[in-house]
């Protein structure tokens, strides 16, 4: 039998240690999820301009902050001359962000 270990892809040649300097400049798509809700199909096909769907978030609580389909942090919405962003209020280690790219 084999005595080869497996390496993350993350690895170094020669090491363990992860070396994270070869992807540290790709792009990631994030998500901020506002909220969630379920509706019946006739309740979707009803909707119209102007219509409201009312989400389970409620109004104060944080929003999810998600990369490949895991959350990393959560936050609020602040407002940023006339665009939206998301200040962090909560956020996972380091350790586990760099998981999530695996």
């Amino acid at each position: 039998m084999s005595s080869r270990t497996h390496r993350s892809p993350l690895s170094s040649p020669g090491g363990s240690e992860p070396s994270l300097d070869m992807i540290l400049d790709l792009p990631l798509e994030v998500t901020v999820r506002l909220g969630q809700t379920r509706i019946l199909i006739r309740d979707l096909l009803r909707l119209d301009k102007n219509s409201v769907l009312e989400l389970t978030q409620g109004a104060d609580d944080p929003l999810d902050i998600v990369v490949n389909d895991k959350v990393l942090a959560r936050g609020e919405v602040v407002v940023l001359d006339d665009r939206l962003g998301v200040r962090i209020t909560d956020i996972v280690s380091k350790e586990e962000r760099v998981e999530t790219l695996v």
